[in-house]
């Protein structure tokens, strides 16, 4: 007959030995203790870990101990569930042999595995990361393509906002007094400039005066002509 106290009593100190800071007793009938557990660290120091707590049943180990997961840090509730199934699997595979260690350690494996998952995670992340940079620097680099559609678009757009900008100018110097006109523009606005130089020669007596000295006599030029015939006042007479 299986005496299973003592198995019992002797697995609890060996697992004290192997755990001793990481192994709490929190009650002796039925015996019960927690071990946590914790994962290698990962490249940037990261760690997961999980208290696991067990009590032996009175038929332990012919019959699986209870277990639970009695606290936890940095696990997903994925994760929680494969732990309680991998204690489940490996307590079916040891009935009748003393299992904790072999609990424990397939926890450990289990938690390993997850921290590798993040670096893979946060390396994929990385990578990520920097494809959508070097996407982005493309597109910046490239620009737009120009199709028909877009030029069109971009054309009416900028029809819209050189009009609109004009009619803004055109308004501001209304408003301002400041409207230029055209010569033409002057003349049909200003009827008054028709007759301007006509007025101008009435006001003054219909009369110009004409200061004779400034002009050279005509005895005083230096014409040469190689023709002896030439006389500068029958040119003036024949001009008449």
């Amino acid at each position: 007959m299986t005496d299973y106290a003592e198995e019992q009593i002797n697995e609890l100190e060996a697992i004290e030995s192997i755990y001793p800071d990481s192994f709490t007793v929190l009650s002796e009938d039925p015996i019960s203790f927690t071990i946590t557990v914790t994962s290698d660290a990962g490249e940037n120091g990261e760690t997961v870990e999980a208290t696991l707590k067990f009590t032996y049943v009175e038929s332990y180990p012919d019959d699986p101990p209870l277990w639970e997961v009695h606290s936890q840090e940095n696990l997903e509730n994925n994760d929680m569930e494969d732990i309680l199934t991998i204690l489940q699997q490996q307590a079916e595979e040891n009935l009748g042999m003393v299992m904790i260690f072999t609990l424990v350690t397939a926890v450990q494996e289990k938690l390993n595995k997850i921290v590798d998952l993040m670096k893979t995670r946060q390396e994929e992340e990385k990578l990520q990361k920097e494809r959508e940079a070097e996407e982005a620097e493309k597109v910046a680099f490239q620009g737009t393509v120009v199709t028909i559609e877009n030029f069109l678009a971009w054309k009416a757009k900028f029809e819209l906002e050189v009009a609109e900008l004009q009619r803004k100018r055109q308004k501001e110097e209304e408003q301002s007094g400041k409207a230029k006109l055209t010569g033409k523009q002057l003349f049909e606005t200003d009827h008054n400039l028709d007759t301007s130089d006509i007025q101008f020669l009435e006001d003054g007596g219909n009369s110009v005066e004409v200061d004779e000295s400034l002009f050279q006599d005509i005895e005083d030029l230096d014409l040469e002509d190689d023709d002896p015939d030439f006389d500068p006042l029958e040119m003036g007479s024949d001009e008449d």
